[in-house]
């Protein structure tokens, strides 16, 4: 099987759900040619570098899956190399189950998630703890001076496989900081005018015109009706 992804995602109970469904045949022709989406290349480096947040699945020792959601500033995730990233972990709510999951099945599942451009992108991997005083080199490649959050420890991720998911059924959502990016134009087109309208108001006062004479004109040079 050469899609790497598609090896470890689709167990044989996997493929008899695809069989039974109707999309086997698809999948099985995805599995074949050389071996791919094992290494990140430049789309999804750039993809996963660029996001402020992600969600981090692991397995417990009992088997249960547990979901947790990591965030910081954009870039706070790593591109370490094509087969390795990681991040800061920063203290949160002191649960620790992540962190003790993996201590006992390294292997995590990590959705990335762009809203407004409707992507998203699955990776499977293993995940390790790093100890600050243990591994101080490691602890700097992934140091965030700026970002005021207290760093427990690292977290480094050996990429299995990847795979990019189709924009069905994504609402296309935007943080407060892309809102305003997007209205900036908008803002600054607004504050030309009231200043073009203030500057018009106070030649006419200049003339002696009176202060109706003053609003009317004025709104007409705004354009309005």
């Amino acid at each position: 099987m050469a899609d790497r992804f598609a090896e470890i995602a689709f167990t044989p109970l996997v493929r008899a759900a695809q069989e039974r469904h109707g999309s086997r045949a698809a999948y099985a022709r995805l599995e074949g040619g050389p071996p791919n989406h094992d290494r990140l290349g430049e789309r999804e480096a750039a993809f996963i570098a660029a996001r402020d947040s992600f969600y981090i699945a692991s397995v417990s020792e009992t088997g249960w899956p547990q979901l947790q959601h990591r965030g910081g500033p954009p870039g706070f995730i790593r591109i370490l190399g094509e087969r390795l990233i990681g991040f800061a972990d920063f203290r949160g709510n002191r649960q620790y189950v992540t962190v003790g999951n993996i201590a006992a099945n390294d292997r995590v599942a990590l959705f990335f998630m762009d809203y407004p451009n409707r992507a998203r992108l699955k990776l499977l991997g293993r995940a390790r703890a790093v100890d600050p005083a243990a591994e101080p080199r490691t602890m700097a490649a992934l140091a965030l001076p700026d970002y005021p959050a207290r760093v427990e420890r690292g977290i480094l991720i050996a990429v299995e496989a990847f795979a990019w998911n189709c924009s069905q059924h994504i609402t296309p959502r935007w943080t407060e900081a892309e809102v305003a990016r997007a209205v900036a134009p908008l803002r600054e087109r607004l504050a030309a005018l009231e200043a073009e309208n203030a500057a018009l108001a106070a030649r006419l006062r200049a003339a002696g015109l009176g202060d109706d004479r003053i609003e009317r004109d004025g709104l007409r040079a705004a354009g309005a009706p």
